[in-house]
C-alpha cells in the first residue's frame, strides 16, 4: 500500500492579501490489486452497504436499519438509493445474491439476501484502509495546528 501525498498551493479567495493555503490530495494505491483499486474512492451508500454486508448475509430492510442504527440516524439509505446502489453492486460484481435462506418460518419469500463477494471484500477493505489514512493525516495536521497556537 502506497500513500501519494502531494501538497499543492493554491492562492486564497482574498485578493487584497495574496496568502496561500495548502491543499492536500491524497491517493491511495494499492499496486497488488487493481481490481479493488478502479473502485476507489467508493461513493458512501456504496461503502455503507458493502460494510452491511461484511460480517452476515443480510436481506435489503436489513440493510437499511443496519446503516440507521450504525451511524446513529445520521445516514439514511432511503428505498430508491439503496436499491438502485445494490443493483450497481450487483451489476460490478461485489455482491451477489445469497443462496442460503434462513428457515421458511423466519423468512419472507419475497426478500432477496446479499452477500459480498471475494472482490466486494477486497474493495471494503481497500476503502477502510484509505479512510484510515485520511484520518491519520487529520489528525497529524490538527496535532501541528495544536502545536502552532
Amino acid at each position: 500500500m502506497l500513500v501519494d501525498l502531494r501538497v499543492l498551493r493554491c492562492p486564497a479567495h482574498s485578493i487584497i492579501d495574496n496568502i496561500y493555503e495548502p491543499i492536500y490530495i491524497v491517493r491511495v494505491t494499492n499496486a497488488a490489486d487493481p481490481d479493488a483499486e478502479r473502485f476507489l474512492p467508493l461513493k458512501p451508500n456504496w461503502f455503507h452497504v458493502l460494510l452491511s454486508l461484511t460480517s452476515e448475509e443480510q436481506h435489503g430492510y436489513g440493510i437499511m436499519q443496519e446503516v440507521l442504527e450504525r451511524t446513529n440516524g445520521k445516514v439514511r439509505l432511503w428505498p430508491a438509493t439503496l436499491y438502485g446502489t445494490l443493483e450497481r453492486l450487483l451489476e460490478e460484481g461485489l455482491i451477489a445474491e445469497a443462496s442460503r435462506r434462513p428457515p421458511a418460518d423466519e423468512d419472507d419469500a419475497r426478500r432477496r439476501y446479499y452477500r459480498l463477494t471475494a472482490l466486494g471484500r477486497r474493495v471494503v477493505a481497500a476503502e477502510s484502509i484509505r479512510l484510515e489514512d485520511l484520518v491519520r493525516i487529520i489528525r497529524a495536521k490538527r496535532r501541528a495546528a495544536g502545536s502552532e497556537a
